[in-house]
């Protein structure tokens, strides 16, 4: 008697720690670009350079898997999701092209620096609102005819999509903040304290807006988290998120890797939470995890592969962060 795999429940736990990898890994050094503007000279911008200098690129692998994993495995979610968000995805594609060029730039420009500084920091900034944009349009909903998206181009720019851009905009700079917590020494350790408890202020504030948003203006989530028992046993949720908040903040005291780990405890209670949210659905209210899915064969197909290289990706990521731990001295350079 064969083993009947729920292929739908699968590929959405797969995309989902996709995107979860992407959000953590490329969030910390999105995060540095945007505390860029907050330092004090070139020899700080340089180390701070050289903290992420081996990692930057193999975090953005994640989002390739993420973005493939949807548009093969859930073809009907993906013809509705990108012409819906198209702009927010094109602008943040570009934005992150745009950074990985000045990324290159900046470490062998004679002249010009200030430049591609400026625009390392912009294109940063740019990517994580436009994800947080994306995050807010797909939550909001989006108008469905017939299995295709029928509402205008720019329906996603509204006041809460607008909030949640800003949301993982600040999220982004508490991971890059801790990130020089736990890697910098010297001054730029020093000040990515005080940043980090500022910054961890400002999305615990953007977390709680959201959490009160949603289900104020969508009943089904309102349901799901108020109704009784689901009310007791959810509760663990934003109680533990209230014991990260307060972890990052008491050990904000002094460099060290505890910070940044709260800081993703942050993130992936969110990301729960969002899913808690919204399971089944794909595209919220309109398509669930099975009714997008592709063919069960195209499933298995690419399910074969994925059970090779995700685990030879994740291996890959893993020993990168164990090869490169430990801190990064003062003035030290990143060399091509």
């Amino acid at each position: 008697m064969g083993i009947e795999l729920d292929l739908p429940t699968i590929w959405a736990v797969i995309i989902g720690i996709a995107v979860a990898m992407y959000v953590i890994l490329d969030g910390f050094d999105l995060g540095i670009g945007m505390l860029f503007p907050m330092t004090e000279n070139e020899r700080e911008r340089e180390q701070m350079i050289t903290s992420i200098a081996p990692f930057w690129d193999g975090n953005e692998t994640w989002l390739v898997m993420g973005g493939v994993g949807l548009f093969v495995v859930f073809p009907a979610a993906y013809a509705i999701i990108m012409p819906a968000l198209y702009i927010p995805v094109i602008i943040m594609l570009l934005a992150l092209v745009f950074r990985g060029v000045t990324f290159e730039f900046r470490g062998i420009a004679r002249t010009g620096k200030f430049f591609w500084d400026c625009a390392f920091s912009a294109g940063s900034m740019l990517a994580a609102y436009c994800q947080g944009v994306i995050l807010g349009g797909l939550l909001q909903g989006v108008k469905v005819v017939d299995g295709q998206f029928a509402g205008s181009a720019i329906d996603w720019a509204t006041p809460f999509a607008i909030t949640c851009g800003l949301g993982v905009m600040a999220g982004y700079a508490l991971l890059g903040a801790t990130w020089l917590a736990m890697k910098m020494e010297g001054p730029v350790a020093a000040r990515a304290l005080g940043q980090g408890r500022v910054l961890l202020l400002v999305v615990l504030l953007f977390m709680a807006i959201v959490s009160i948003w949603t289900p104020m203006t969508i009943p089904r989530i309102a349901d799901r988290w108020f109704s009784t028992p689901n009310i007791y046993y959810l509760s663990v949720v934003p109680v533990l998120t209230a014991l990260a908040g307060a972890g990052a903040w008491y050990w904000l005291a002094k460099p060290n890797a505890k910070p940044f780990f709260c800081a993703i405890a942050l993130f992936l209670l969110g990301y729960a939470g969002l899913a808690i949210s919204n399971y089944p659905y794909l595209v919220p209210d309109v398509l669930t995890i099975r009714q997008a899915a592709a063919a069960e064969g195209s499933q298995r197909f690419m399910l074969i592969g994925t059970a090779i290289l995700l685990p030879l990706t994740l291996a890959y990521t893993a020993l990168v962060y164990w090869v490169f731990r430990g801190r990064v001295r003062e003035g030290a350079t990143y060399h091509h």
